[in-house]
C-alpha cells in the first residue's frame, strides 16, 4: 500500500478547503441549517460547478470526474472539518451508486449526469428502524424487508401504468428537499415477497414531505409519506436490491470514516488553539500537564482513525476497480470499512467531548461551534453505528468466531 496522496488528490483537498473556508464559516453554516432546505444552495452550486464534487466518483461517460471512492472520501474529510451541511452524502454517496449499480442504461443516462452536475439532488428512503440494517453495516441484510402486512413500511403494487407506492418513511437524509427519491418498497405479497427500489420524483402527486427535528442539524432529515404515488422500478424486473444495498454500505462506511476524521482533526485543532490562549493562575491552560495528556490521547486517537480510514479508502478503490470498469459499484471487499468507521466515530466522540470540557463554560453554549461537532459525533453514532455493533458485524463477516464454543 502506498499511503502518499497523488498530486490530483492534494489539489482536490486544497481547492475544497479554500472554498469551504470562504463560503462556509460559522455564520454561513448556522444560516444554512436554519433554512428550509437545511443547506446553502449557492454553496452546493459552487461545489458542483467549480469542483465537480457530486460527480467525483461517477464515470466520465455519465458526466462525472471518473475518480474512485478514495477521492470522494478525501473530499468528505474536508467537508467534515467544517462540518458543511450539503446534500453530498445523500446524493453522491447513497443515491448515485445505486443508480449506477442497478439502473437501466436509460435511467443512468437520464439521471446520473444531472446528479453529477448538482442540478438534481437525491435521497434514499429506507423504511425500518435503522438504515444500517438495510446497508448491512451492523448485521446481515438478508432478512431485511421494506415492510409488509401490519409491519407497515412501504408497499408496492402494480398499476395500469407501472407501479404505485403507499407507506411512510420517517427518517430520510435530505428527504424533505431532494428532487429524486429512491424508495425501498415491499412487493410480491407474502409468499413471494421481496424488496425492490423505486424512483419517485420529489414533487410527484401523492408525496407529502416534512422536515424533522434532528439532533444534528447539519444532517437534515425528513419524513416522507407516499399516498398511491406513481413510481418507476429501478433497474430490471429481476434486479436484486439487497446485494446492492449491502455493497453500498461498504462505500458509505469509508466516506463517513474520513468525514469523521476530518471533524475530529478540526475540533482538536480548535481546542489546542483555545487552551493555548486561555489563562488560569497566570499561565495558559494548555501548559498544564494534565491538559497536555488529555489532548495527546485525543491526538493519538485521531491519527489512528485517520490511518484506518485511509487504508479503507485505498482498499475500497482497489476492490471497486473491476466494478467501475463494468459500470457497477463495488465495496471495500471486506470488513475494513466498518472497522474504520467504528474507530473514526470513537475518535470524533472523544475529541468533541474533550473540546466541550476544555473550552470551559463557553463550550456548553449554543453560540460556540463545539456543540456542532459534539452533535455530529452523537448523531452519526445513532444513524450509522454504534461502534461496537460495527465491530460485531466486521467480526461476523470475517468469520472471526465461526465455530467457536463458549464454555461456562
Amino acid at each position: 500500500m502506498d499511503a502518499r496522496l497523488t498530486a490530483e488528490q492534494d489539489e482536490i483537498r486544497r481547492a475544497l478547503r479554500e472554498l469551504l473556508h470562504k463560503r462556509c464559516g460559522s455564520p454561513e453554516l448556522r444560516a444554512a441549517v436554519d433554512s428550509p432546505a437545511g443547506y446553502d444552495p449557492l454553496l452546493w452550486s459552487a461545489l458542483a460547478e467549480q469542483l465537480g464534487l457530486p460527480g467525483l466518483a461517477l464515470p466520465e461517460r455519465y458526466g462525472g470526474v471518473g475518480c474512485s471512492v478514495t477521492e470522494l472520501a478525501l473530499a468528505c474529510e474536508e467537508t467534515g472539518r467544517v462540518p458543511a451541511p450539503t446534500p453530498l452524502l445523500a446524493t453522491a454517496v447513497l443515491a448515485a451508486p445505486l443508480i449506477l449499480a442497478l439502473g437501466t442504461e436509460a435511467q443512468r443516462a437520464g439521471l446520473l449526469p444531472r446528479l453529477a452536475a448538482g442540478t438534481l439532488t437525491a435521497a434514499l428512503a429506507v423504511p425500518g428502524p435503522a438504515l444500517t440494517t438495510a446497508l448491512a453495516l451492523t448485521c446481515d441484510n438478508g432478512g431485511f424487508s421494506a415492510g409488509g402486512g401490519r409491519a407497515g413500511g412501504v408497499q408496492a403494487r402494480r398499476a395500469e401504468n407501472g407501479w404505485q407506492l403507499y407507506g411512510q418513511v420517517d427518517q430520510v437524509l435530505d428527504g424533505h428537499s431532494a428532487g429524486l427519491l429512491i424508495v425501498a418498497a415491499h412487493t410480491g405479497g407474502f409468499a413471494r415477497s421481496r424488496t425492490c427500489l423505486f424512483l419517485v420524483a420529489g414533487d410527484a402527486e401523492g408525496v407529502v414531505r416534512e422536515r424533522q427535528t434532528a439532533l444534528d442539524a447539519t444532517r437534515p432529515q425528513g419524513r416522507v409519506q407516499l399516498r398511491d404515488v406513481r413510481a418507476e422500478l429501478l433497474g430490471e424486473e429481476d434486479a436484486d436490491a439487497l446485494p446492492a444495498l449491502a455493497g453500498l454500505g461498504d462505500g458509505l462506511a469509508v466516506v463517513l470514516a474520513c468525514e469523521a476524521v476530518g471533524a475530529a482533526d478540526r475540533v482538536l485543532e480548535r481546542t489546542v488553539e483555545y487552551v493555548g490562549q486561555r489563562e488560569q493562575f497566570g499561565r495558559p491552560v494548555g501548559s498544564f500537564q494534565a491538559v497536555k495528556h488529555r489532548l495527546a490521547d485525543v491526538y493519538v486517537g485521531v491519527q489512528a482513525a485517520r490511518s484506518a480510514a485511509y487504508y479503507a479508502a485505498w482498499a475500497g478503490a482497489h476492490a471497486s476497480g473491476d466494478a467501475h470498469a463494468s459500470g457497477g459499484a463495488g465495496g471495500t471487499g471486506g470488513p475494513v470499512g466498518g472497522l474504520a468507521l467504528a474507530q473514526a466515530l470513537e475518535a470524533l466522540r472523544c475529541a468533541a467531548a474533550e473540546a466541550v470540557q476544555l473550552h470551559g463554560g463557553i463550550g456548553f453554549t449554543w453560540e460556540h461551534d463545539a456543540h456542532l461537532y459534539f452533535k455530529r459525533a452523537a448523531g452519526d453514532e445513532l444513524l450509522f453505528g454504534p461502534a461496537h455493533r460495527l465491530r460485531d458485524r466486521a467480526a461476523e463477516s470475517a468469520g472471526l468466531f465461526a465455530g467457536a464454543e463458549v464454555t461456562v
